[in-house]
């Protein structure tokens, strides 16, 4: 960026590409890294954390970067891939500096973090943030109270270097509210365990249980400790009955039991019976809220079921046609309809004339090997599970034989690096260079 150039806010940046001079996408930014220093003085950007397509978060020092415009990142194209490790002296723009508290110096009045500035030096390659865009008045988790807002320089405000107590999340959230839950969960997974359990407290019931099913295990255990048990179980019951099951399984006893207790007497009952079964089976790994349509239901009706924006690709793939009743387990199961099929037919006509009941469904004593082998012989993102008196207990989705098939450790350690991503630099350590530039 030349010299002069117009300050950037920080909310700007959130999630933006990064590319290397070639025009080939290398990654997102996902947030700024700055060193706070002594007397009031601008903290100086010492770099970005870039998410790369495997997910690796790396270190993308500002001696790298040859622009920030137009909402994108450009760089040199020399990268460290090495995993981003976090020091003592630095502090995270995103997960760190946004929604503290903190006091203007003239007055000592008290005002919300909102955004944050940075602006690079007219005569170094030197970055710092420079201003301070701040809200009056007290903000709460849920709501925040309007008040007057301003843009003050770093100087004139105070209390970035003191640890941060009850920080609200509404400006984290804002930034990020655009992400995927798989990306927000990665986010989260790399705050501290103070302000995971921050922003967990400010995202809706709804959102915190689609993100608490990409997080690992721990973080899950983690954050639903630290909520209040009464939310803890209305977050349950918004998750996937099989991931719900799955996360209460690995509680103790009696906080397994207390939550149970709170839930509602139906939903109770579904993560018992999913409790039951052996984990890595087919009754382990199922879900039970599949699409399920009586015979005399139209085309018309299960492709009205299908469009529900709620439901995951693949349990959208089909709908399983049963007798009465039909929400699990099931009347007797008669077959599959296939979402290619109701497409060729016309929207009068029959679910029951259209199933495929060839194709046998799974036991609910399937193991993983067979289920994963049911999915390759027969190229299937979905499949039913059957009990012996012929009764839909749930399906199984492909994600879920993927999320038990891979190391426990996936969600936190990176794949290897596609063909054609940048390589690593030949110097040890991830940041050479950047506290001396």
């Amino acid at each position: 960026m030349a010299a002069g150039a117009p300050r950037i806010f920080v909310s700007h940046l959130a999630g933006v590409p990064v590319f290397d001079p070639a025009g080939d996408k290398v990654g997102r930014l996902r947030d700024l890294v700055v060193m706070l220093r002594v007397r009031r003085r601008p903290p100086r950007l010492l770099g970005l954390v870039v998410e790369l397509s495997t997910r690796r978060r790396i270190f993308l020092p500002m001696t790298r970067v040859t622009g920030v415009e137009s909402g994108q990142v450009i760089t040199t194209g020399v990268l460290n891939v090495r995993r981003f490790e976090q020091r003592p002296t630095e502090r995270l723009v995103f997960g760190e500096l946004l929604d503290r508290r903190v006091q203007l110096v003239e007055t000592g009045e008290e005002v919300t973090v909102l955004d944050l500035a940075v602006q690079q030096l007219p005569t170094r390659r030197d970055w710092e943030i420079d201003r301070v865009f701040v809200r009056k008045g007290r903000t709460g988790t849920f709501r925040r109270t309007r008040g007057e807002t301003l843009t003050v320089e770093w100087s004139q405000v105070t209390g970035f270097s003191l640890e941060e107590h009850g920080q609200g999340a509404e400006s984290l959230l804002a930034t990020f509210e655009q992400l995927r839950p798989a990306d927000l969960a990665n986010m989260l997974h790399h705050l501290s365990a103070k302000r995971r359990a921050e922003v967990a407290a400010a995202l809706d019931d709804d959102r915190l249980a689609d993100v608490l099913e990409e997080l690992p295990e721990d973080d899950q255990i983690e954050i639903l400790g630290k909520l209040k048990e009464e939310r803890a179980a209305d977050v349950l019951e918004a998750m996937d009955p099989d991931d719900a099951a799955d996360l209460l399984a690995e509680l103790p006893e009696a906080d397994k039991e207390r939550l149970l207790s709170l839930m509602e007497p139906a939903d109770a009952a579904e993560m018992r019976r999913l409790m039951s079964y052996e984990e890595h089976t087919a009754g382990g790994l199922m879900t039970t809220e599949p699409i399920v349509l009586r015979p005399d239901a139209t085309v018309a009706d299960a492709l009205a079921r299908v469009r529900n924006p709620d439901l995951s690709p693949a349990l959208a793939a089909q709908v399983y046609v049963c007798r009465p009743p039909d929400e699990t387990p099931t009347g007797k199961y008669l077959g599959t309809v296939h979402f290619q099929r109701l497409l060729r037919d016309p929207p009068y006509t029959l679910v029951s004339s259209l199933v495929d009941d060839d194709l046998q469904p799974l036991d609910p004593d399937a193991t993983l090997p067979v289920i994963a082998g049911f999915f390759a012989t027969y190229d299937m993102v979905a499949a039913p599970v059957v009990d012996e008196g012929g009764s839909l207990l749930g399906a199984v989705t492909v994600d879920d034989v993927l999320d038990h098939m891979l190391p426990e450790d996936w969600r936190e350690t990176e794949f290897h690096l596609a063909e054609g991503e940048p390589a690593a630099e030949e110097t040890p350590g991830r940041r050479t260079g950047i506290h001396g530039a």
